[in-house]
């Protein structure tokens, strides 16, 4: 009897022990994804500077669009909790729109070369901020569904594992952020089908004039 109850607390310690470390490996890859979302947005909040003071060179008096897209930078920075992140960075992307929108109306602006490299910085840090945020929600939702499951749940609640926060952004607002400025090219008719080529006339060849046949002298 006793040998039974060694080898079931036995079974049940490699179990713990399983759970445990297979929740460790999820939590750390959670931790991991989180801080690579966090290197890209730290990008984005050092962009904004440069990009709202090379808009404001050629609209000085647009200053309520400045102040939005600084307030809202802020409080990005200021944020906690992961839920409070994705509120900030869509109040960011929606002054973003409004910034873009107001370079429409100064085409020096949309030349300038400093504008220029700095719309492409943000499109790339937009693409790695899109790209982090999938992984680490992917990574999140396996980690939370680890915890929920039975028996896993009984592992997790003992050691004090929480269900960690989705990344959520709105995505119509991301998709409608407009990181390019150039004049976009009217979509042209469909050409309509080419008419078959006429045939060339073959010119005739030039007939060779006959010989007119000389009389043959008779003899009389």
């Amino acid at each position: 009897m006793t040998i039974w109850i060694i080898l079931i607390l036995a079974v049940l310690l490699v179990f713990v022990v399983g759970v445990y470390n297979g929740l460790i490996k999820l939590k750390n890859k959670c931790e991991e994804a989180w801080s690579d979302i966090d290197t890209q947005l730290k990008r984005r909040y050092d962009l904004i500077p440069n990009l709202v003071e090379t808009v404001k060179g050629y609209a000085k008096h647009e200053s309520s669009t400045f102040e939005k897209v600084t307030q809202a930078r802020n409080m990005a920075m200021q944020a906690k909790s992961v839920q409070e992140r994705g509120q900030a960075e869509n109040m960011i992307t929606g002054a973003l729109k409004s910034l873009f929108a107001l370079s429409e109306n100064y085409p020096e602006l949309k030349a300038n070369q400093n504008f220029l490299n700095l719309q492409n910085t943000l499109k790339e840090i937009e693409e790695h901020i899109q790209l982090s945020r999938r992984y680490y929600n992917a990574t999140v939702r396996d980690f939370n569904t680890k915890i929920q499951v039975f028996p896993n749940n009984i592992v997790a609640g003992i050691f004090s594992f929480k269900d960690r926060e989705f990344f959520e952004t709105d995505e119509e607002s991301k998709e409608n952020v407009k990181v390019s400025f150039k004049e976009e090219s009217k979509p042209e008719a469909e050409p309509a089908a080419p008419e078959a080529p006429a045939t060339p006339e073959v010119p005739a060849e030039p007939t060779e004039p006959k010989e007119e046949s000389k009389p043959e002298d008779t003899k009389e």
